[in-house]
Formats: C-alpha cells, structure tokens, sequence
C-alpha cells in the first residue's frame, strides 16, 4: 500500500502513530514491509491457504464473535442434504460437469429456500465449445446476492451437522498452522502471531481492516481470495463497523468508478446486470429472473426502468417496454480475452483503446500485439505515443519477424487525450467518495477529453443516421444526447452529465435512490450514485474542512450510496439496536425519536425498528427484519457460504495457479476447476521446465504500463531501467550478477532485465525445499526515455471464471544469466523450453 498506493497510506502512519498494529503480507519486503509491525513474506498464488487458516483457527479456538455470527450472517442457514463438499470430492464440489466444466449449483442450496442461478446461461458457448467461450457470469448480480425464494431453515445453535457453521469448520479443518507453512512457506510460529494479533483485535471493543489491491485480485481464484477475506471478517464481526471492513486498494484515481459506470462488458451502470440473448426477451422476465425478491435488489425494477429513461427519455414509455429492447445482450463472453482471440480469428474488425495500452500492460503481450495487427482499424485515445499506437513498427515480433510492418493493414488513429487536469470530472475511490476535480488549464493542441470525444462522436453518428429508416437505428436516433456546450471547444459540462447520472424526478433533481419508481417517473443514469447532485448542488465538489464538521467528515465529497461512509452499519449495532461497545459505536435506534441515528447515514430504513418482522409474502425491502444489516442480501445477512451467485464454489478452497511448480498438498484437484483456460498456439502453458515461481507489480515511480511515467525524464531519472528482483541464494543458484544483465524465459517468449540482487525476495521453505521468487515491475516497453522489456509478454492468459480477470500475479518461469537472444534466436530459446517442459 505503500509502494502502490502512498497517499492512502498516509491514514496508516496517521493509524500507526495512534498505537494500530500493520501486518503486511506480501511475496516482497517493501515500503510498506519497512513501516509494518510484521512482514510475512508469503509464495504467490497461496493466499487463500493463508487466510483459510486464520478461519480454521478462528473457528477451532471459538474466537469468532458468536452472538454477531448467529445475528447476522448465514451461519445457522441449513444446506441441503445433497451438497458434497471439497473434503467429499477431493477438491470439487457436488454438481461438478467435468465434460463442460462448469457447476451445477443445486446441491449449494438452503434447505427451505431455494436460490436462483446466476444472470446468463452457463451452458452458452458462443462460437463453439471451447471454456473461454462460456457465458459470461462476471458481477451478475453486483453488490447483492443471487436471488433466493425465502428465508432459509435455521439452526440458531450452530450444532446441525448441515448448518454453514459446522461445513465451515469441516471445509477449513484441514488448514492448520502445519499446512499453510507447507503450502504458503509461512513458518507456523508466524502464521501463530498474525492470527493471535488479528481475533485480539477484533470483537466489542475492537475491530481489525484489511486491505488489498490487484495482489489478490489478478489469481484464477481471484474472487475467492476475496471471499475468503470476508468470510473471516464476518466471523471476527469486521464488517460494517468502524475501523473494520474490507478495502479494495485503487491504483488509479478512478478504478472504482469504471465499475460504478461500467467500462465491463457484462454489467450496466449500478451494477444491473446485463440482459442475455437466450433468456431476457422483455423487461418483465429481465426483473422475474434477476431482481432479489428481498433486500433491496427487490427494487432493480426501478433501477433499471429509471436508467432506461435517462437514456432514452421520452421515447421510453410502458407501451415500447421502456425502450428495453433497445439494450444490447450478452451472447457469451465478450472480455477483453475473448476480444483479442476473435481478433486473431478475423471476426473483431475494429477496436477503441482508451488510457489502455494491452501491447504492455496485459497479459501475453504477443496475444495482444497479434491481435491488434490483426485489425481494419484501431482508434487509440492517449496522453503519449503508446505501445499499442506503435505495435506495427516496434513491437518486439518485428524484430523476431513473426510480423512484417508492410504487411500489417491495421489503419491506427492515434488520438490526444486530455489529462484529469485539462478537464472537470469527478474520481470516486477506495471508499466509494466521488471527488470533484475541476479544470486547471485547457488541453493543449488537439488534445481533447474523453467526454468530448465520445460526445461529440454521437453527434456525429446521429447526424449520419438522423433519416434512417432502419429499425436497428432507432436507440441511436432517440437516445437522449444533449448536454450543455462550454468553451471554444463546445466541450460538454461535465456537471450536466453529473446531472443526468444524479437523476430526475417530477419535481426536479432526485436527493435519494430510494425516491426512483418502476412506472417511468423518474430517470437516473446510475441508481447508486442518485443524491450526488441532491437539491441540485454538486455534493461531490464539497470541500468543507475536517475541523468545521464531525470525525466522518460527511461534507468531504459524496459517497456511493446516500453519502453513508460505511455501507451495512447498521451491523455496528446489536440485534437490539444498541452499539456494541462504547468504543465502537457508529449507527444505533433511538427509541424516543423512533428512529436510527448515530455519526454516519444509516444503511438501514430509517425508521425500521429492531424488532420489527416483516409480513408474510412481503417483497424487497419489506421482507427484511430489523435485525438483517445486510440489506442487498436477499437474506439479509452476510454470506459465509454462497449457496448461489459464483461459478467455482460455495466456500473458497485453496488449488494451485495453472502455472505452479508444486502439487496441490490439500486436494487430488489441483486448478480451480472451472478457470477459463485459452488454449491457443499463441498462448501456450508452461510445463515442467519452469522451476521458479514469478510475480509482477508496480513501482511507486512509474504509473501502470508506463504512458504517463517513461515519457518524464524526473520519473525515469528516479527508475531508469526495467529489472528483475532476486534473492542472493537464488543469484547465486543461477549465476546471476547484480546490476548485470538476466533473461527471463517462459512457453510465451523470455524477456531481459537488469539484475538486483536483493534480501527482499526472501527464500520461503516449504515442503522441505527452498521456494525462489522472481520480481518483476510491469511498467516497461519499447517507447519513452526510460525503454525495456514488457514484463507481461512472459505471462499466459488463463483467468477467474467470475469476473474474467487474469492471472498475472503468480507464475512459473526460468531465469538465466546474461541478456536474451535476438531475432530467430529467441525463438528457438522458447521453443527449445517448450520441448523440455
């Protein structure tokens, strides 16, 4: 967090310096190793097996804080009695298709209710049979849980041999201190601190946060990892109280917000899944299948018929569906993988890239150099000349002469972009806070934002269509396009689209999601984000001192939803309503206003007593008690097991990355199961002849994939050159000089890199062997003042069947001295490896 996230770090020393304990977990010592209380240095790719022994320990030692467990997660829920778990099926759970590989989720179910599949179907293979063809299933159902019919059955005991409770201590029993030392090479004395440091921690008085960045995310288990964190925080009772929760680390100002306002190809804004081919036909089996009966995902009708209004206003009437026709769908899986496969295949003509730049910074970078050479015409929006605009020329398989700059036809429009300084806009970050940014300068030349662009780009197109009569044209011709023009560049109000995202009501702006209706009354861009421009007023450009307003600071900006700064709190108080401790307290119901008060916006209807029990056949947030905190959850409670709603198991479970050099110690199943492999001649998977474990992550000097860093002679100046980390042992193992020259080999291609020869890569023992790492910074490539190799080029694509994202952060690889070969010969080296492996 240090290294990759410094000015949020600033709230940890703020936090140290107040007596907090920070334990950093990491495969590297870093900045932030170097200020921690404890460093655990940990092998990539293992995490899960961490931190499911911090909830075996959690359970075999009773530390969890039962009476917040029984409360408020689906501890008690009964499973049915079909569902065989990892320890029944070495590995996979009930349901398993090994011919499809895909999972049939039935037997995950509670007894008594019923869960619907995810949104999508899973069988769909678009295009042919292929696993990287199945359907997509990525954030289907967002911030909420997949539909379930009813309450589930209970055992408020814990004792029932098929409640969450006792699976959950049969699923984690066999991840002892033992086990995670041989797996994760955390010596079990260590693994003993942390896990002794985080319950003391956590209960009434205390709470514990963990936080985590794209180290846990990039995995082919990626989401699990995450699952397993919350499943422990919910054990501890972490999760919406202060000084709690889970944070998801952004390493760029707006991460969180191109999930809000989806740049995803599976979601719409709000986290509303995407309608599918197959199954969505209309508006009513859209909302039949995929809204929550309870919780307040019982509302997405009116979430989705309020977006459907701001984007086609008028036009979108009960009559035509609300224009829902109109919406794309979903045929399978359109990720950005996918992409670059029918890219190659000749069937993807035309690609936008905007502030991406694959050619370095995704993975398999031939892959994507392939594909984008593959292209009629490329449009890349950049601040510099990146790699992705400059492939045809200087992309490395020119140099090898697997591409031919004569024969390459991709017509490349490189377009200038503006910087966050040259426009107004807003970031919303780690703690979902939308912050206002307003414009510095103009932008220079021809450079332009990226709202002009896309502005203007519709005026245009619209103007090309405005007297068709082809039905496909209509959603272009009555799309609601008008903005309010500003400047000499009749550049559109960034405020006006805040405006329209905030959402319209009869009587003018909306001060609160709650206020949208199903009947087409009222529009909203993105039912999340409605009350940012409450009464009309821009609350995310506020910037009212810390000194003039209370600890939570709710007049700093504006926080997704309803500005409450820490969503489900109303967990930060008990079943009566009453906080937990003093120390803790944060949300709790006054009685003699009849309501929920406390520091922050509750998370809770406002007025809902604690002991209120909703009516028989109650719908959304009705059928709620006033004890379920977690009101996106159909149940109300936090999920230690998924009984729905992911596509590789109801409790995470540790196997190993595709690409590992060890077995499996826990289970016969060694992968996840149902991870999207892309077996292609392009991307191949190392075998045997790769012994070391490698990683890559970014330098606090350099940004991403190095457009906005290489090209400035002060950040390069601060890290000139790209290079690898080694411990001495694994130097000396290798032959390996600091500061001299190592080439980096993989079954995609090898790479080269300047040495550093450092004891923060620490060898790990496990299993009686020494595990080596190798580190490598990602944001290297050909252009700029400070050049090298792409460090992704060594990586494959395989990626987590949820969510689609790669896994780029644990691999095998070799490393020799000395620099890599050119030309022919480099493919000869990896063809020589793929041979042996």
């Amino acid at each position: 967090m240090a290294e990759c996230h410094p000015v949020g770090f600033q709230w940890v020393m703020e936090a140290k310096a107040r007596g907090a304990k920070v334990i950093h977990v990491d495969p590297r010592f870093t900045r932030t190793s170097a200020v921690a209380d404890e460093f655990v240095p940990i092998r990539a790719g293992s995490d899960i097996a961490f931190l499911g022994g911090l909830v075996n320990y959690v359970l075999q030692h009773e530390k969890d804080f039962r009476e917040y467990v029984v409360a408020y997660t689906n501890a008690a829920a009964l499973i049915n009695e079909d569902f065989q778990d990892t320890e029944d099926l070495d590995g996979l759970f009930s349901g398993f298709d090994k011919d499809k590989r895909i999972y049939d989720h039935a037997s995950w179910a509670y007894q008594g209710a019923e869960a619907q599949a995810l949104a999508g179907d899973p069988t769909d293979r678009t295009g042919g049979d292929e696993p990287h063809q199945e359907a997509a299933q990525a954030e289907t159902h967002g911030s909420g849980g997949p539909a379930v019919d009813a309450k589930p059955d209970l055992d408020p005991t814990l004792r029932h041999p098929r409640c969450v409770y006792q699976i959950l201590k049969r699923h984690y029993a066999r991840y002892t201190p033992e086990m995670v030392e041989e797996i994760c090479g955390v010596p079990a004395a260590k693994f003993l601190k942390v896990a002794e440091a985080i319950t003391a921690n956590s209960g009434r008085d205390r709470t514990t946060a963990l936080c985590y960045a794209v180290g846990w995310t990039q995995h082919s288990v990626g989401v699990q990892y995450i699952r397993t964190a919350s499943i422990l925080q919910a054990l501890l009772g972490n999760i919406g109280r202060p000084g709690g929760g889970i944070l998801a680390l952004r390493g760029h100002a707006s991460i969180q917000g191109s999930t809000d306002i989806p740049t995803l190809f599976n979601i719409l804004p709000g986290y509303i899944p995407m309608p599918h081919a197959r199954q969505h036909l209309d508006l009513a089996s859209f909302i039949a299948q995929d809204a929550g009966r309870t919780g307040f995902w019982g509302n997405m009708d009116s979430y989705t018929v309020s977006l459907l209004k701001a984007w086609w206003g008028e036009h979108a009437t009960a009559g035509n569906d609300f224009c829902f026709d109109y919406l794309p769908r979903l045929t399978g899986d359109h990720g950005t993988y996918d992409t670059v496969l029918r890219q190659i295949n000749g069937e993807c003509k035309g690609y936008f890239l905007v502030g991406e730049n694959p050619a370095v910074g995704s993975a398999n970078g031939k892959l994507q150099r392939l594909g984008l050479a593959n292209l009629d015409w490329l449009v890349v929006r950049d601040l510099q000349m990146i790699e992705s605009a400059t492939f045809w020329r200087n992309g490395p398989e020119i140099e090898t002469g697997e591409l031919r700059t004569e024969e390459i036809g991709t017509e490349v429009f490189f377009l200038p972009a503006a910087a966050h300084t040259e426009k107004d806009g807003s970031f919303t970050n780690t703690q979902r806070l939308l912050q206002w940014h307003h414009k510095a300068v103009e932008p220079p030349g021809d450079a332009r934002s990226d709202l002009w662009f896309y502005y203007h780009l519709g005026k245009t197109i619209r103007h090309k269509i405005r007297d068709s009569q082809d039905p496909r044209d209509l959603p272009l011709q009555h799309l609601t396009w008008s903005y309010v023009e500003e400047g000499p560049l009749a550049e559109p109000s960034a405020d006006s689209v805040l405006a329209e995202i905030n959402g319209t009501g009869p009587n003018g702006p909306l001060s609160a999601y709650t206020e949208l209706k199903p009947d087409g009354s009222t529009a909203c861009g993105c039912w999340i984000y409605c009350g940012v421009r409450a009464e009309g007023v821009n609350q995310a450009a506020r910037r009212k001192p810390g000194s003039q307003q209370t600890w939570v600071a709710p007049e700093w900006g504006w926080a997704w939803p309803a500005n409450r700064r820490i969503i489900y709190n109303r967990a930060s108080a008990d079943r009566d309503g009453k906080p937990w401790s003093e120390r803790k307290k944060y949300v709790w119901w006054d009685s003699s206003q009849g309501r929920w008060t406390g520091a922050d916006v509750p998370d809770f209807e406002p007025t809902k007593p604690p002991d209120f029990q909703p009516e028989e056949g109650a719908r959304a947030q009705d059928a709620l008690a006033g004890d379920d905190p977690f009101i996106m959850q159909t149940d109300g409670k936090a999920w230690l097991f998924a009984p729905a709603g992911l596509a590789d198991g109801p409790l995470p479970t540790h196997y190993e990355p595709l690409e590992s050099p060890y077995e499996n110690l826990l289970y016969g199943q060694q992968v996840n199961p149902v991870l999207q492999r892309y077996d292609h001649p392009h991307n191949p998977y190392n075998g045997s002849a790769f012994p070391y474990v490698v990683t890559t992550y970014r330098l606090t000097e350099h940004h991403t994939a190095g457009g906005m860093s290489r090209t400035l002679p002060y950040l390069s100046e601060l890290q000139p050159e790209f290079f690898c980390e080694v411990s001495p042992e694994l130097a000396s193992e290798q032959g390996l000089e600091h500061l001299g020259w190592a080439t980096i080999i993989t079954a995609r291609t090898a790479i080269e890199a300047r040495v550093l020869v450092t004891h923060r890569m620490k060898p790990l023992r496990m299993r009686g062997k020494v595990v080596h790492q190798v580190g490598l910074p990602y944001h290297w490539g050909p252009n700029g003042l400070s050049i090298g190799d792409a460090a992704n080029d060594i990586l494959g694509v395989a990626v987590d069947p949820n969510v689609h994202i790669q896994e780029s952060k644990a691999a095998t690889c070799d490393i020799i001295p000395g620099r890599r070969p050119r030309g022919q010969a480099l493919l000869d080296l990896v063809a020589d490896y793929r041979r042996r492996g």
